[in-house]
């Protein structure tokens, strides 16, 4: 079990459940929860509503946001919900953050997650974003990851247990 200077980020591509299970982890632990989704710029949304991929530079400014956010929550504690599709985006998240940071990634198949996102009303990443952010997804050799394809509440167990 992490104490309570662990910010834990769940990770994954737009439908995975990052921030319901982030939630859910927020209660369990008792530590804030924020969305990532939150934090970006007015111009990456747009972006994203008309349908467009963010690149590298769209998502500079944005992931280091969420690391000042991470670097102030470092003493008690957060639960941050944010893609971090790829490995240079997580050293930008993880940076002066040193073991006080752990990753979870919610794995599924792309099929899984299209029919999620399908589903899903009134958010700007569309279910046409979905194949662009598999191709930049870099799974993290360095998380705890799990299966999406059970129900929340037993993957937050099984991340409880792996944490």
């Amino acid at each position: 079990m992490p104490n309570g200077k662990t910010v834990i980020v769940v990770m994954g591509v737009s439908g995975s459940g990052k921030t319901e299970i982030g939630k859910l982890l927020s209660q369990k632990l008792s530590r804030p929860f924020y969305d990532g989704d939150d934090f970006h710029p007015v111009a990456n949304i747009k972006k994203m509503s008309s349908g467009n991929p963010l690149n590298d530079d769209d998502r500079k400014e944005w992931l280091i946001q969420l690391n000042k956010l991470a670097i102030k929550h470092r003493d008690k504690g957060a639960i941050i919900a944010c893609s971090a599709l790829k490995k240079n985006y997580r050293s930008i998240l993880r940076a002066g953050m040193g073991d006080s940071m752990v990753f979870v990634y919610l794995n599924g198949s792309f099929k899984l997650i299209q029919s999620r996102l399908n589903k899903r009303k009134g958010h700007f990443m569309s279910a046409q974003l979905l194949q662009s952010q598999f191709d930049t997804l870099e799974p993290p050799s360095k998380a705890i990851t799990v299966s999406i394809e059970h129900p929340p509440e037993k993957i937050v167990e099984e991340i409880m247990k792996k944490l």
